[in-house]
């Protein structure tokens, strides 16, 4: 019922920038929390950035003052500014949407979706 489609994923040069996107669509009634978790190879999936409905925001310690999270909430759109990237920064980036959806006629579920996921390389 809900689809996340994210974009901006790439190949980028240490010390370099890049703007991840997400968009959710389908029959969304509300948008909690969005966030960005990011996989490197043999390592677990971890949270980079979360922002709340009230616009508050939470960072991983190994991203914070590198890196922006923001959202458009008429657009149901997620990004991710990341600066001064680094190596460790590469992983497969995944978008999350916490919210609910119609269900029905006057009725509404939770629904908590991910992304298929973009591949950001940082290397010279």
């Amino acid at each position: 019922q809900v689809r996340l489609v994210e974009s901006g994923g790439g190949l980028v040069q240490p010390g370099g920038s890049l703007r991840l996107s997400c968009t959710a669509s389908g029959n969304i009634y509300s948008i909690n929390a969005m966030g960005w978790y990011r996989q490197a190879p043999g390592k677990q999936r971890e949270l980079v950035a979360g922002i709340f409905s009230a616009g508050t925001t939470n960072y991983a310690d190994s991203v914070k003052g590198r890196s922006t999270i923001s959202r458009d909430n008429a657009k149901k759109m997620v990004f991710l500014q990341m600066n001064s990237l680094k190596p460790d920064d590469t992983a497969v980036y995944y978008c999350n949407v916490d919210g609910t959806y119609y269900s029905g006629t006057f009725s509404v579920q939770t629904f908590n979706s991910w992304g298929q996921g973009t591949q950001v390389t940082v290397s010279s």
